[in-house]
Order: C-alpha cells, then sequence, then structure tokens
C-alpha cells in the first residue's frame, strides 16, 4: 500500500496459549495513535485465525506478541504459514525475546523483533518500515 494514502492495517495477535496480553494492548493503542488501522485478534490465537483475518483485512503487518518462550517455533510457523498462503506481509514480534535468538528468527523471515519497554517511536517506525511506508503516506 506504499503511496496509496492509506493507512497502514495492522493484525495483532497472541499466538498460542500465552495468556499475557497487556502489552499488546498498549501497542495496539500506539500504533493507532499514529494513525495506523489496528485488528486486536486478542488471546490464544491459532496460525488459521491469523491467516484469516490478514486476508480478510487486506492487513500490512501481523504482530505477534511472545512472553512464553514460543518464538523460535511460533515465530517461523506464522511465518511459513503465510508465505504459503501467498500472502506478502511482514512479521513482527514483541516482548520476551533473548539476543542470541535474534539471528535465527531473521534467518526464518521475521521482519523485526521489539523488546518489552520498546519506545512508541521505535515501534511505530518499525511498522512504518516493515510496511514499506517512510512516514510520508
Amino acid at each position: 500500500m506504499v503511496g496509496t494514502g492509506l493507512p497502514i492495517r495492522v493484525v495483532l495477535a497472541k499466538l498460542g496459549l500465552d495468556g499475557h496480553d497487556r502489552g499488546l494492548k498498549v501497542v495496539a493503542r500506539m500504533l493507532r495513535d499514529a494513525g495506523m488501522e489496528v485488528v486486536y485478534l486478542g488471546l490464544r490465537q491459532t496460525t488459521g485465525s491469523i491467516l484469516n483475518a490478514v486476508e480478510q483485512e487486506d492487513a500490512d503487518v501481523v504482530g505477534i506478541s511472545m512472553h512464553n518462550a514460543g518464538h523460535l517455533t511460533l515465530g517461523p510457523r506464522i511465518v511459513s504459514a503465510l508465505a504459503d498462503a501467498g500472502l506478502d506481509v511482514p512479521v513482527v514480534i514483541g516482548g520476551i525475546v533473548p539476543d542470541v535468538d535474534l539471528a535465527e528468527l531473521e534467518a526464518a523471515g521475521v521482519a523485526a523483533v521489539l523488546g518489552p519497554g520498546a519506545p512508541v517511536d521505535e515501534v511505530v517506525s518499525t511498522v512504518r518500515a516493515v510496511a514499506g511506508h517512510d512516514g510520508s503516506d
């Protein structure tokens, strides 16, 4: 959607059994305040429910919050599922991700990783960057 003048559309979800969603709700507010359209799926989502939302909402970015040490399994799984479905949508993971796992996530196709407490400007600029927006759209 680069250059269309339309807001960036972001699907946010907690993939798997992770029950901690306070941070993801904060991120949803950050992105909405920055003018993005946010579809918040909430807790305990499946790969299929996220794929359905991405297709139905014509999402530009998928944001997954991880606090259960499932990032090395669930992150690559959602990237692969999106690719298998023919959806070229970048995935951003936020939450508790050890630095030693960053290279593996990048190699698996995860577009970006944001740690706990990432400032608003970093969250917004990261989502804009992976969506292919320079902020002028």
